[in-house]
């Protein structure tokens, strides 16, 4: 990351978040930024609020106090349809594609999604509307050249591996068009190569300039892949830093039982 993207006004404004479900408190106080590009993670012992943060940001659950902004705007109130159209979209910690159509149809979908064709002009087959299908199904196999899947395009979605289900679910939230993606625990459940592949996908998208927050328990992968590193433990942050400073951090090797983030 580059001096010029940490000066620059954050992408993604956290500020002093809080929720509270009756008496227990998710989250007491958070608040973190994250700048175009970067890619962050969002780290900590099961339990320490990082899904709830997650769903705080897209819309999903409302805080009990605090702001989140994206490229200058409020999401105070906003439905996480609104969220995602403003180019913040999540991907989940399970595989949520369409099992029972092709791999390219999922992804010529999710284009589809974004877009507003006229009606009449589709079902006349009018050439604007020909030309317009014809650009978002190029589209679709440059997502799945991105994401590496475009060998499996006529399988259906639901026959992939799980690591390539995963992979599936990144190549949706791109056809989103996202000016951040939030990944959930991407690469949960998956084995070493399957694993590899993802962070190879993610250092493609780096280097596209995608802005990333990542939420993930493969402490290695988050060391090797990470700008920055939040960790949050019992709903607050205990350390904010690159990947050198957290491995080093006491607080967050005695959130992790003594053991250090390294191993985590």
């Amino acid at each position: 990351m580059n001096a010029q993207t940490q000066s620059s006004a954050p992408i993604l404004s956290v500020e002093h978040v809080a929720v509270h479900f009756g008496g227990l408190v998710a989250i007491s106080d958070m608040s973190f930024e994250v700048h175009e590009g970067e890619l962050v993670s969002l780290i900590g012992p099961n339990g320490a609020g990082k899904t709830t943060a997650f769903n705080v940001i897209t819309g999903f659950q409302r805080p009990t106090k605090g702001h989140v902004s994206f490229q200058g705007t409020s999401l105070d109130g906003l439905k996480p349809h609104e969220v995602t159209g403003l180019g913040l979209v999540r991907t989940f910690q399970r595989t949520s594609v369409f099992e029972k159509i092709s791999v390219f149809e999922n992804v010529l979908i999710g284009l589809h999604r974004r877009t507003a064709p006229s009606l009449f002009g589709t079902l006349m087959g009018l050439p604007g509307e020909r030309k317009a299908e014809a650009a978002l199904r190029e589209e679709a196999w440059e997502i799945l050249r991105l994401v590496g899947i475009e060998h499996e395009a006529d399988e259906l979605g639901g026959s992939l591996p799980y690591g390539d289900q995963r992979l599936l679910g990144v190549a949706l939230a791109l056809a989103a068009d996202p000016r951040a993606l939030l990944l959930d625990e991407p690469v949960s459940g998956m084995n070493a190569s399957e694993t590899g592949r993802f962070i190879d996908l993610l250092n493609r998208l780096r280097a596209k300039g995608t802005t990333i927050l990542l939420v993930e328990h493969d402490m290695p992968m988050v060391m090797k892949i990470s700008d920055r590193i939040v960790v949050l433990n019992y709903g607050r942050i205990i350390a904010n830093g690159t990947p050198s400073e957290i491995q080093n951090d006491p607080e967050v090797i005695a959130a992790y039982l003594g053991g250090g983030v390294k191993n985590a």
